[in-house]
């Protein structure tokens, strides 16, 4: 015998954790497409060239890297955002600028395994191509707040920077040669803490001196975006990247949402291909689970696959961070796991009555499991409740059924089909 065992940070996905990663992935492409959003698929499998160096060293050694029976050097995609750089520019002809795309599929990183953390996970992208301006930012963290606020995650709070205002500090300070090193240094200090990032800048060779100024820049207070923003003000002038700034608080506030973003030095995001606005999005309830949504802007990236200038900006939603973020916090849509609405009794000596009861509940629009099995009544109750059927109809008398609420053990008699539906479906 095989043991039927999974490799580590893999796993199998049980119907109920199946059935609400689909619920949250049909709300956002819902929401996705009501800004004018369209879909894309790229494959799993990339040429190992397409990938290596586009998000940094650490990135490049969590690769699954192999040589496929062609001989040809393959990995698989570690994000949705490199192969969709590789895809634009082998599209552009048969694409429209600004190109508004969305991606919902899985990626795979080697790193180490934690709690809503794995090796295999699924994204959900959300870009904008071949536009840099305040807008085209604006309008993906607005995607972001709409997103968040439909699925009623609870009390969150997106925190932005721009890495040009930590370039320029790092400048002023004349060590812009050990840019890279900072960024990924300081994208580490939600894991590490304050001394961590500082024991990491002193392995880099910054003097103590420079460090002790890097980590005050990061820790600028932040209790509203506007104040902060007021702070970088009198430290770097009106130059672009406070302009930018400037912009999306103004958009912010038309839109009333600026209270749910807080202005934050100190994000940076690890990959290296970000070089505007980044943010990181953490639930009120349950920060130690760490970002469930992130991005930001990649004005250089596609230009490493053509000579076009296609500057982006996008997000990412960690679905599964998030489903295990909204367990813990037993939120309604991880209990609620269920795709049926009302479930019919399974009659041995009356089967086509079940079926033709089914059938014309679902020509109202209700979502029916029509039991299948020879069990008792009490089990098949039981099978009701283990699947998150609410409602399961017993009985019929003439043009009336009986149905019984498994979360109460109510039995309503005399219900018409159509009063069923509407029961049912105002349930949900």
């Amino acid at each position: 015998m095989i043991e039927p065992k999974v490799l580590k940070g893999f796993r199998d996905s049980l119907p109920q954790q199946e059935i609400v990663r689909q619920k949250l992935m049909n709300k956002v492409q819902e929401i996705l497409r009501s800004f004018g959003f369209v879909p894309i698929d790229t494959p799993a499998l990339e040429y190992t060239e397409v990938l290596l160096g586009k998000g940094g060293g650490e990135t490049d050694k969590q690769m699954f890297r192999f040589t496929d029976n062609g001989g040809r050097d393959v990995a698989l995609r570690f994000d949705l955002t490199v192969p969709l750089a590789r895809f634009v520019a082998a599209n552009q002809s048969q694409l429209s600028f600004p190109f508004k795309r969305y991606h919902m599929s899985k990626v795979w990183r080697g790193e180490k395994p934690q709690k809503g953390r794995y090796r295999e996970f699924w994204q959900c992208d959300f870009d904008m191509v071949g536009v840099d301006n305040a807008q085209s930012d604006f309008e993906i963290l607005l995607l972001i707040h709409t997103c968040l606020t439909r699925m009623k995650v609870g009390a969150f709070k997106v925190s932005v920077s721009h890495r040009g205002l930590l370039n320029r500090f790092l400048t002023s300070l004349g060590i812009q040669d050990k840019n890279a090193d900072v960024l990924r240094a300081i994208d580490k200090l939600g894991k590490i803490g304050r001394d961590g990032v500082l024991e990491i800048l002193k392995e880099d060779g910054l003097s103590d001196e420079n460090i002790a100024k890097v980590l005050d820049f990061i820790s600028i207070e932040k209790n509203s975006f506007e104040n902060t923003l007021n702070i970088l003000k009198s430290m770097f002038g009106d130059c672009p990247e406070i302009t930018r700034l400037s912009e999306l608080l103004t958009m912010m506030k038309a839109c009333g949402i600026e209270k749910d973003f807080v202005l934050d030095t100190s994000i940076t995001r690890g990959l290296d291909y970000y070089t505007g606005i980044v943010y990181e999005t953490l639930l009120l309830d349950m920060p130690q689970i760490g970002s469930i949504c992130s991005g930001g802007r990649y004005n250089n990236l596609a230009g490493l696959y053509t000579k076009e200038n296609l500057p982006g900006v996008g997000s990412c939603i960690g679905l599964d961070r998030l489903i295990a973020a909204l367990e813990e916090l037993k939120s309604p849509i991880v209990t609620d796991a269920s795709y049926a609405d009302v479930m019919v009794v399974g009659l041995k000596d009356n089967i086509a009555w079940s079926e033709s009861t089914a059938m014309k509940l679902r020509a109202l629009g209700v979502r029916v499991d029509s039991y299948v099995g020879e069990k008792g009544m009490g089990q098949q109750f039981a099978y009701a409740e283990k699947n998150g059927i609410p409602y399961v109809i017993t009985a019929q008398d003439g043009d009336l059924f009986s149905v019984k609420e498994i979360a109460t053990r109510r039995v309503m008699e005399g219900m018409t089909l159509e009063e069923i539906a509407r029961l049912a479906l105002n349930a949900e």
